[in-house]
């Protein structure tokens, strides 16, 4: 029987077992970015999330693990259960801390109980619900798996839905141009007219990976990000020393959409390239820059253009944003499970996901109505 261990910091497990419990096509759930959060005070206790990893050993050999934590809040998340904490408050019960398989302020879509099968994976799931019992934590959560982890959920896992827009080249498109040619008349002539927009304020376009990228291209992208963090309230958690970590450790899955003004940089997104997909995560620009379709084309556009340059099937661009529908990025499905300790609660909440789940669906057949490709294309 495997023995398993709880590890307060990735650093704990050899990097190479680590990896070798995934097959290296999702970014996310790399040693190497993982443990650099850790490293470079993007994930810390002060911030709600502490590292609480779970691990599955037969003698010295890793056979199963899980990237998780111990939160003290919501933040980060992106799967909104702030009723639920809300609910248990009422109550008089203490929510936090709770227990939560993810990757830290990423809702990204990849694999989380990482096996090399679904005996292991079930394995991950008992233990996590018997050490989640034995410390008394409200529940155990395990957000934007894979469709392919379902089977491995039992119905004490309560089920989650959301929906997020992807861009699929499902048409092999070749080019941009075919791209837009798929659209109807509306959306496309909205897209070009965005892009000439840029063209004609003099503002041109960058892309390089983290071997590409100098200090001061890792420095500026890092600026940009701080001021959308500026500009909405927000508290940053990415740092400077983490973006150049990622430059060195995973140089070819770093990829920075730089928008350019006479050689300076104004503008940037920040994005991850997985095997198949690129992963939009971050973006930012100069305070005062207000050019219409700048967002668009420095996060959507570029990126797509950058998928059919390097024959990508996906871009992923981050959550939510009905806007992005008219860009191409159609609705894709999410998921996540929810483990409930206390018997009335998950009753209860249970309803509730059912009820969500529901509406999630009708959405998504909504926004399919209203795809921007004519039929047939």
């Amino acid at each position: 029987m495997a023995q398993a261990r709880i590890h307060g910091a990735l650093g704990e497990i050899p990097a190479a077992q680590w990896d070798a419990l995934h097959d290296g096509r999702n970014p996310f759930v790399a040693h190497a970015f993982l443990e650099g959060m850790e490293r470079h005070g993007v994930v810390q206790p002060a911030l709600g999330w502490e590292p609480r990893h779970l691990s599955l050993w037969e003698g010295d050999r890793l056979v199963a693990a899980v990237p998780a934590y111990l939160k003290h809040n919501s933040h980060g998340e992106f799967v909104f259960d702030h009723a639920w904490a809300q609910a248990y408050a009422h109550y008089g019960r203490e929510y936090f801390p709770k227990w939560l398989v993810a990757v830290p302020y990423s809702p990204v879509t990849g694999p989380r109980l990482l096996a090399r099968d679904d005996a292991g994976r079930r394995a991950l799931l008992e233990a996590m619900r018997a050490i989640a019992g034995e410390a008394a934590l409200s529940s155990v959560h395990v957000n934007f798996h894979e469709a392919a982890e379902d089977a491995v959920f039992d119905d004490a896992w309560l089920a989650r839905t959301d929906v997020q827009y992807h861009w699929r080249n499902t048409a092999g498109w070749p080019d941009f141009d075919a791209f837009l040619a798929a659209m109807d008349h509306r959306h496309r002539k909205n897209i070009r007219s965005e892009r000439r927009k840029l063209a004609a304020a003099g503002i041109g376009f960058r892309v390089v990976h983290g071997d590409e990228a100098t200090d001061a291209d890792l420095a500026a992208m890092h600026g940009f990000y701080l001021n959308t963090f500026a500009e909405h309230g927000n508290r940053p958690t990415l740092t400077l020393p983490f973006l150049r970590h990622l430059a060195v450790a995973m140089p070819r899955q770093l990829v920075l959409v730089l928008a350019e003004r006479t050689g300076r940089p104004i503008a940037g997104a920040l994005c991850l390239r997985g095997a198949d997909t690129l992963y939009g995560r971050y973006w930012g620009a100069e305070p005062g820059e207000r050019v219409p379709g700048l967002h668009f084309e420095t996060c959507y556009y570029q990126g797509i253009e950058y998928c059919l340059r390097e024959g990508l099937a996906r871009f992923e661009p981050g959550a939510q944003g009905e806007h992005k529908l008219a860009r191409g990025f159609l609705p894709a499905l999410v998921r996540s499970r929810h483990w409930i300790a206390e018997p009335a609660f998950a009753t209860a909440l249970g309803r509730w996901c059912a009820e969500e789940t529901r509406e999630v669906l009708r959405y998504a057949e909504m926004l399919q109505a209203h795809s921007p490709f004519r039929a047939g294309g």
